[in-house]
């Protein structure tokens, strides 16, 4: 069904505050006019706010106040009254425990200030990797117009020639730091290059994930998600968008009008094309629960499983972000999912239009970056979904990252019970491990971290590097970092501090991975398995107070999105009741 734009003009959400001539009405205009507005700004024109994740704590968001005076000067020029937010910034790079604690925090933060504050329609200006799904969900909760603005990308990083991809060459240089093929010296001279301009990572690692799915799920304008950060063409984005936010206000086109169960298969098999983020599953499913749309893990599988990944980027092929941008971006892989019949075509987006009337022009400028599809990088690209008694509700792997021998194993496990126990261990010459061995790390989920931190791509022990073996079977309840790759099983659901199987894998078991048939299992008697869990008990208590407190008593399993249950579902943008 097409979509019909509401007619205009009509009663704002603003207006509740600034119309009329009411005690409370004067309140409300009387103070905002001590920043020098005038009056008729308040006569009915809508009111933009710009959810701003600027912080010079978060680096890949650092440009972003900048930014926003470009999505400015396109609101004030389409007519609309553009007024700055701050907005709750969890940084990859320095938050602690993990950021992935408080993308749930910053979500119901910004949906209050959006839900509480005078606005009618929402440019929410991201980059960072837990920025992005944090204000989708808080837009998909209060269903106010809203718009996506990424940062973009930071320049390609180079040492002594060679590309250097953000976090992919982290762990790369580490691990063969560790394996004596690198100098201290060498790995410090490197950091040097790793981040040469402002901007998200430069690899298709999580946030450049979350910006392609934002595209993909059509709450961007098409040709954002790749646009290098310090490009003029990034600012102009911002500045086109602030003017479309304008329009999407006076037409009502809200969130729930575009993120529907056929934009969230698109961006499934847009992730599967690009060789996506693992992060992208637990991000997606949250912002479907938000908005209401019945989208399952299972559904990542299904939309996923014969989706060629063709985009030829770090971790899984050979360049880097601001390469992809000059080949086409993301719309000439929105084309080739169309061409191939992998695109619901009439998908609605931010534009007012179907996704397809963006895309199907996009032309293809380097086939090395964007492959055909008989020279995919894999033919089965996407996110894998497991299941079996290791993982009854499920786990998943990516394919294009992983080792294509070790997708059949069997292995003894190693086990780990917590990333301190896996730090205190894994140099240690007498550890018995070799490259048959599975690792298994537990505690590391939503609750156990707490809040599910990036740890699952554990480094392989020293001895084993000094082989020249580069990758091993791992399996945990936590999540990895976009940037990373190995043959690494994530998000192992029920989780280990849930009660999940994970927390009663021994030393010594046998585990079975079989990727193409979609099983893990865990090679014990049903018998054994039921008398392992009933002598369970939890080893980590819950916290006293504050928001761990909430967070652990209240958020659910990554199988569903590990959001915070009383958060699920649309709750609209009703203004409430007046304070004054």
């Amino acid at each position: 069904m097409a979509f019909k734009p509401a007619k205009w003009p009509r009663r704002l959400r603003s207006q509740e505050w600034y119309g009329g001539t009411s005690r409370d009405a004067i309140y409300h205009r009387g103070w905002l006019k001590n920043q020098g507005h005038p009056h008729d700004l308040f006569d009915g024109r809508p009111v933009i706010g710009i959810m701003n994740t600027w912080s010079d704590l978060t680096p890949c968001n650092g440009h972003l106040r900048e930014l926003a005076e470009k999505v400015k000067a396109g609101i004030w020029e389409a007519g609309g009254f553009p007024v700055e937010v701050p907005a709750f910034s969890a940084s990859e790079n320095t938050f602690r425990p993990t950021a992935m604690m408080y993308r749930n925090l910053a979500a119901l933060s910004i949906e209050e200030q959006m839900r509480g504050q005078p606005i009618d329609g929402a440019v929410l200006l991201v980059g960072c990797d837990k920025t992005t799904p944090s204000l989708l969900m808080a837009a998909a909760s209060t269903d106010i117009p809203s718009i996506v603005v990424t940062g973009g990308p930071m320049l390609n990083g180079y040492f002594r020639g060679e590309r250097v991809g953000s976090g992919t060459h982290l762990w790369k240089f580490s691990e063969a730091v560790k394996a004596g093929e690198m100098t201290q010296d060498e790995f410090l001279e490197a950091e040097q290059s790793m981040s040469r301009s402002t901007g998200t990572c430069n690899t298709m690692g999580t946030a450049s994930t979350m910006a392609s799915m934002a595209e993909a799920l059509g709450m961007a304008l098409s040709g954002n998600a790749a646009i290098p950060a310090v490009d003029s063409r990034r600012r102009v984005m911002a500045q086109m968008s602030g003017r479309r936010i304008v329009q999407m206000v006076k037409d009502d086109l809200k969130p729930s009008d575009i993120l529907t169960k056929q934009a969230f298969e698109n961006a499934v098999r847009t992730n599967g094309a690009i060789g996506g983020s693992t992060n992208a599953v637990i991000h997606l499913l949250a912002i479907a629960g938000r908005v209401g749309v019945d989208f399952t893990l299972d559904d990542w599988d299904a939309c996923g499983r014969d989706v060629a990944t063709i985009v030829n980027l770090m971790p899984s092929g050979d360049y880097l972000m601001e390469e992809f941008f000059y080949a086409g971006g993301l719309p000439v892989v929105l084309k080739h999912l169309g061409e191939a019949g992998l695109l619901h075509k009439e998908a609605l987006t931010v534009a007012g239009t179907p996704i397809w009337d963006d895309v199907k022009d996009a032309v293809n400028w380097n086939p090395d970056v964007i492959r055909p599809v008989e020279k995919a990088l894999t033919p089965q690209g996407g996110i894998a979904v497991l299941k079996g008694n290791l993982a009854p509700k499920g786990a998943v792997i990516k394919p294009s990252a992983a080792s294509e021998h070790l997708l059949k194993h069997r292995g003894r496990a190693v086990v780990f019970e917590d990333i301190d126990d896996y730090k205190a261990r894994i140099d240690d010459e007498d550890l018995d491990i070799d490259e048959t061995c599975v690792m298994v790390l537990k505690n590391c989920g939503p609750k156990g971290y707490p809040g599910m931190a990036e740890v699952g791509n554990m480094g392989l022990p020293p001895k084993v590097l000094r082989k020249g073996i580069t990758d091993m079977v791992r399996i945990s309840d936590a999540r990895m970092s976009g940037t990373a790759y190995g043959t690494v099983i994530l998000h192992t659901s029920p989780e280990a501090a849930a009660g999940g199987p994970l927390a009663v894998v021994r030393d010594g078991d046998m585990i079975e991975l079989d990727v193409p048939a979609r099983r893990l299992h865990l090679d014990i008697t049903e018998a054994e398995l039921a008398a392992r869990l009933e002598a369970w008990a939890p080893s980590h208590p819950v916290p006293p107070s504050g928001y761990e407190w909430l967070h652990q008593a209240h958020v659910e399993g990554a199988d569903t999105g590990a959001d915070l249950d009383f958060l699920k579902g649309c709750r609209g943008s009703a203004v409430g009741k007046e304070s004054h």
